[in-house]
């Protein structure tokens, strides 16, 4: 059950409000998405940039949604792996935009990259790798151990 902006925007409203209106699903479809981070005064760090830790969050917010826009509303796929790289300085004024791809989609396993983005700049300030655990379908019955 594939997933557009509209839907994945939605699911993020009822299962995770807590951030749901930090980001903005700008585009999704065909396995890529872009996802908008709203920076605020919140994901600043001293000396005026948008921190680490808001940065991987957008990271890894915006490939767990391209996963979903591809296999529908699975609230349960968990990060089990991460690589960032921090390229340069993001603008602090500047909203950040993850361009995204999956690179794989199995049954139990997905792996997604992103770059990220100081909106209105053309040089990367980040990009991330990230590995996802999808549950069983309990349609499709227990996996054997």
């Amino acid at each position: 059950m594939k997933m557009d902006a509209a839907a994945l925007t939605a699911f993020l409203e009822r299962d995770f409000a807590q951030v749901a209106e930090q980001f903005a699903v700008e585009r999704a479809e065909e396995g890529r998405l872009v996802l908008r981070l709203r920076v605020t005064a919140l994901h600043l760090r001293p000396g005026g940039t948008v921190s680490g830790p808001s940065m991987f969050g957008l990271a890894d917010v915006a490939i767990y949604l391209a996963i979903l826009s591809e296999i529908g509303p699975v609230a349960q796929a968990v990060t089990t792996g991460a690589t960032i790289d921090f390229l340069r300085r993001p603008a602090a004024k500047a909203d950040l935009l993850a361009e995204t791809r999956l690179l794989k989609l199995g049954r139990r396993l997905a792996v997604g990259e992103a770059l990220l983005f100081s909106e209105g700049q053309d040089a990367p300030v980040a990009r991330a790798s990230m590995t996802y655990s999808i549950p069983p379908d309990p349609a499709q019955g227990a996996m054997p151990a």
